[in-house]
């Protein structure tokens, strides 16, 4: 049986993918069931993601208000949320997205300080107030492939913006 002869050569795996640059627009999405680990699982995931791109002057302010967002489509919603995260520089737009067509309502603050304290939910708007650059919420409607009514609502987003401080002059 004849031998080969020459080296056998092995095929070339395919080119890493390009970096994404800084100012470049990127967009990554979570689906996340209704579970109670599910606000720990998206705060590690945009932990990752704005580390890796360089964000971490956003990462404080983006994880708290992300977490609040997820916490409450998981807590007041009776099926799966989604986590967008879309970079479009210098503004980073955290959107939430459920299946619960009603919006959320910020509640009054409780009448004292001491039950203000104790309260265990009702401060995620007015940390979106407080925190975020810009916020809003949406109603969801179906697509052409729904079996509903066009139009009709399937859910909602609630997304907030924060953005970089613009860069300042050198002397």
């Amino acid at each position: 049986m004849p031998q080969p002869t020459g080296t056998p050569t092995a095929p070339h795996p395919p080119a890493p993918p390009r970096r994404i640059g800084f100012a470049e627009p990127w967009r990554y999405e979570l689906n996340l069931p209704r579970d109670p680990r599910v606000p720990g699982i998206a705060r590690t995931t945009l932990r990752a993601v704005l580390r890796s791109h360089g964000l971490d002057e956003l990462l404080d302010r983006a994880e708290l208000l992300a977490s609040e967002l997820i916490t409450n489509a998981v807590c007041h919603t009776g099926g799966p949320a989604s986590l967008v995260l879309r970079w479009t520089h210098p503004a980073l737009r955290i959107s939430v997205r459920d299946n619960d067509p009603n919006p959320s309502v910020a509640r009054a603050p409780a009448p004292t300080l001491d039950a203000r304290r104790e309260a265990l939910d009702g401060r995620g708007l007015l940390l979106l107030d407080a925190l975020a650059d810009r916020w809003g919420r949406h109603a969801l409607s179906s697509g052409p492939s729904d079996t509903r009514s066009p139009g009709a609502p399937t859910g909602k987003s609630v997304w907030c913006e924060l953005s970089l401080p613009a860069p300042t002059a050198t002397a």
